[in-house]
């Protein structure tokens, strides 16, 4: 019996025109051709299968399989490199339906989860997308004015919200799951969050809001995030919601590993750092050039101190949230009195991704993408509280 990544290698060695496309549908259906969602996959897939002579069936070989017994499914939009799918299938789910613009990210899902998904929301037939109970989505904060909810969904046509609130009107799943960056909860004084609620509230969900921190669901990451539940029989409770200690990031650093570090001359530490609320403690700054242009004179060193690549952190802390914008891996900590870049395979541990979880080749890529991505743990335990939800209904 053939392994399932030499299936879907001599598929994509087949495919000619259309082939992102079609290869998320021959994959989709790969994946659920056992239950009822993969009808809507069986017909585009089938002939190409067909075509091919590729003889099935065959044994699952990658990181994160499917399922067999599972209690509820999902549907993953924006799934950049699957954060949402590894906590929702650890907890039961079945995914169904995958979705992100990014070929990148999509290479990536597809070497870990088997399926390839479907490219730009905005672009894809809604038609396609299986009946779910739960719709997860860490969608992109576009801004974008609100001008008002008279006209309905109109006032937020063209924007990625709008695609999301299509397929929930489509498919009306039990329960909505939404992440985003904090500053939404401030984008636009607070209206463009409030039309998004209104707009979920008009379709009969009842809705919850709260801001979340990764450093609370065991990882060393000050990391704040919006997270939004919608639900049609009662509003989620994040009372319920268990929370930890912070962790500090000294216990998850490599032993041994090839660490790049910066000459003494080349940073300065501030004398008896304290720490922060949030549970980080700012040790000192690179000394590196900065952009001066636009800089006000006399300000040039708070600008090196308050630009995020140029901050060093004390492991002893907490990291600071990794962003995506940082491709080079510019993120710098005081470990044992020395100063180093934390590496690539810290930031997917401070970011709860397992060890098994196979990375993009593109060392630029793997900083991007898990600086895009969601706080494995957090969503786990989010994802086990809504999960009450759909046992009490």
């Amino acid at each position: 019996m053939k392994k399932y990544t030499e299936i879907i290698k001599e598929i994509d060695c087949c495919l000619e025109d259309k082939r992102n496309e079609q290869f998320a549908y021959i994959t989709h259906f790969l994946q659920n051709s056992d239950i009822y969602s993969g009808c809507y996959y069986k017909d585009s897939a089938l002939e190409t299968l067909e075509n091919s002579h590729i003889k099935l069936p065959f044994k699952w070989d990658i990181p994160f399989p499917q399922i067999k017994d599972y209690k509820f499914t999902f549907i993953d939009l924006f799934s950049g490199i699957g954060g949402f799918r590894i906590a929702l299938q650890e907890l039961g789910g079945k995914c169904i339906f995958s979705s992100d613009i990014d070929k990148q990210a999509r290479k990536v899902y597809k070497n870990n989860f088997g399926d390839y998904p479907f490219g730009d929301i905005t672009k894809i037939n809604k038609n396609i997308i299986p009946p779910h109970d739960i719709l997860v989505a860490g969608f992109p904060c576009q801004p974008f004015s609100i001008s008002g909810l008279k006209k309905g969904f109109e006032d937020i046509r063209g924007t990625l919200i709008f695609d999301i609130l299509e397929i929930i009107k489509l498919r009306s799943p039990k329960i909505i799951l939404l992440e985003n960056v904090k500053h939404l909860k401030y984008h636009d004084n607070g209206r463009t969050l409030e039309t998004m609620v209104k707009h979920l509230e008009k379709l009969e969900y009842k809705v919850s809001v709260e801001l979340l921190n990764a450093s609370d669901f065991g990882v060393p990451q000050n990391r704040e995030r919006i997270m939004i539940i919608g639900n049609k029989s009662k509003k989620f409770d994040f009372s319920v919601i268990e929370k930890k200690p912070k962790p500090i990031l000294e216990n998850f650093l490599e032993k041994n590993a090839t660490f790049e570090y910066i000459k003494k001359n080349e940073y300065t530490l501030i004398d008896d750092p304290k720490i922060q609320k949030s549970g980080l403690i700012f040790s000192g700054f690179r000394k590196k050039k900065i952009r001066k242009s636009g800089v006000r004179s006399g300000t040039e060193h708070l600008s090196r101190v308050h630009k995020q690549p140029n901050r060093i952190y004390s492991s002893k802390g907490v990291h600071p949230a990794l962003p995506s914008q940082e491709t080079s891996g510019r993120f710098w900590i005081l470990h044992n009195n020395k100063v180093r870049k934390l590496t690539v395979n810290e930031c997917y541990k401070i970011m709860g991704f397992p060890d098994v979880f196979i990375k993009s080749k593109v060392i630029t890529e793997q900083y991007k993408q898990i600086g895009n991505s969601v706080c494995v743990p957090m969503m786990v335990e989010v994802g086990d509280k809504i999960l009450s939800l759909i046992k009490e209904k």
